[in-house]
């Protein structure tokens, strides 16, 4: 990158379309986005590194020029369908996501030059989807992640077996599982026995029961750290992107894992005030209406 700053942090994964089922409307989405969404005004901008299709092409492009999103132009766009899912308005206006569609990230591979920029970063954050559950094992094989600090959002664990998370965590310095089971789940306790075994730092968020932070590190202590529950005005399908956001934002400044926590517990307690993994408004202008439209139409049958 002659001449050019190479970006030090980077986040990788599915940038996917979300398409409403039964509404002529379709949005960029995808928890890396999400995320790129909620780092955009970091004054050490995060870069995105993602792959998508020709098809809606202009969904995305819009979506992170209208944000001044970092990401690599020359690779964003691959061949085949880009990832998709399905997502349904019910009467209650809680959406229904089913359907999901890995598209080419089913064949997902860094190009060489991404690969540069993930040897020469500082951190690299991975939402792991199948295809980027694959690169990241690729990466890390090839000796590409000794440099940056990893981390990893693994969603609500259904990829994963306590195995397969040990496996995973290799590459990994600091994983985050939003958890739906009970804390006193025989998983969780394989959860704290991975941390420990490997000494990694893992941040199991619970909803509104908490967090419980498990840090295998020379030093570390668990922890568990309580939630004051709010009253959720939208829905909290964005909760987990918006913690590990704030997470990553205050762990960026300082290796405080408990002032980290903090900033993500605020975070995700404001996401709970939307309809939508970000506010409407994060989707421009015409895509705000017709969401409202759209939620009105689901309202009235």
């Amino acid at each position: 990158m002659s001449g050019v700053t190479a970006p030090r942090s980077l986040l990788l994964g599915a940038a996917s379309l979300d398409i409403y089922l039964g509404r002529d409307l379709v949005l960029p989405g995808g928890g890396v986005l999400n995320m790129a969404w909620h780092l955009r005004d970091e004054a050490d901008p995060w870069h995105l590194l993602t792959r998508v299709g020709e098809d809606r092409l202009a969904v995305f492009l819009e979506f992170l020029g209208g944000h001044g999103i970092a990401y690599s132009a020359a690779s964003i766009v691959g061949r085949g369908a880009s990832a998709s899912i399905d997502i349904e308005i019910r009467p209650d206006l809680q959406p229904h996501m089913d359907n999901f569609v890995e598209g080419l990230w089913a064949s997902y591979r860094s190009t060489a030059a991404e690969e540069r920029l993930i040897a020469g970063a500082r951190r690299l954050h991975l939402v792991l989807v199948e295809g980027a559950i694959r690169e990241l094992d690729r990466l890390w094989a090839s000796g590409l992640t000794a440099g940056p600090e990893v981390s990893a959002d693994f969603l609500g664990f259904r990829h994963y077996t306590v195995d397969r998370f040990a496996r995973t965590m290799r590459a990994v310095d600091v994983g985050f599982v939003g958890w739906p089971g009970a804390i006193d789940d025989p998983v969780v306790a394989g959860l704290r026995g991975v941390a420990h075994d490997l000494g990694r730092l893992v941040i199991v968020t619970l909803g509104s029961r908490g967090v419980q932070v498990f840090d295998g590190r020379p030093g570390g202590e668990d922890r568990f750290v309580p939630v004051v529950p709010v009253e959720v005005r939208g829905t909290t399908v964005g909760c987990g992107d918006a913690f590990v956001a704030a997470f990553l934002r205050a762990w960026r400044r300082s290796p405080d894992v408990l002032a980290a926590v903090e900033a993500g517990k605020v975070a995700g307690a404001q996401a709970t005030a939307w309809r939508r993994p970000l506010p409407d408004e994060a989707y421009g202008p015409a895509a705000a209406e017709a969401l409202r439209a759209a939620d009105d139409a689901a309202t009235t049958g």
